[in-house]
């Protein structure tokens, strides 16, 4: 069933492609009630659901178990680099994951096989202020 291009919805996608990097459902509602929206958190939920099944953000699961959201400018299969930090977020090639995946379903006799990958770490500004911060404590 596709989703209504109501303006609540097209209010969450934008928000969403002036967040920078990877942003929670909860970080985007808190961002869209401070402009007096409106929008409810369900809503800002249904939205982020929609434009992920639609290929107009992508989604992840933090290292916490929480789901994240990004507006998507690669379209297909792509993998991100995650600051954790500040949450820099770099699309990568990963053919050599691409190919592991593949050649490990298929040693297991699996076919049609489907994985998502994304490496979360510091980004270079992010490390050198924790070297920073940690060297003068």
């Amino acid at each position: 069933m596709a989703q209504r291009n109501t303006w609540q919805r097209e209010r969450v996608r934008e928000a969403l492609a002036d967040a920078r990097g990877f942003v929670s459902a909860q970080s985007l509602h808190a961002t869209l009630r401070e402009e007096n929206t409106g929008i409810g958190l369900a809503t800002v939920y249904r939205a982020l659901s929609g434009l992920a099944a639609s290929g107009d953000a992508d989604s992840l699961q933090s290292p916490e178990g929480e789901a994240l959201y990004r507006a998507c400018s690669t379209e297909g299969h792509h993998h991100h680099l995650i600051c954790r930090s500040c949450g820099l977020t770099v699309e990568i090639e990963a053919k050599d994951v691409e190919a592991w995946a593949q050649r490990t379903a298929a040693l297991h006799g699996f076919s049609e096989a489907e994985h998502v990958v994304d490496i979360f770490g510091l980004c270079t500004p992010c490390a050198k202020l924790r070297a920073a911060t940690e060297g003068s404590a």
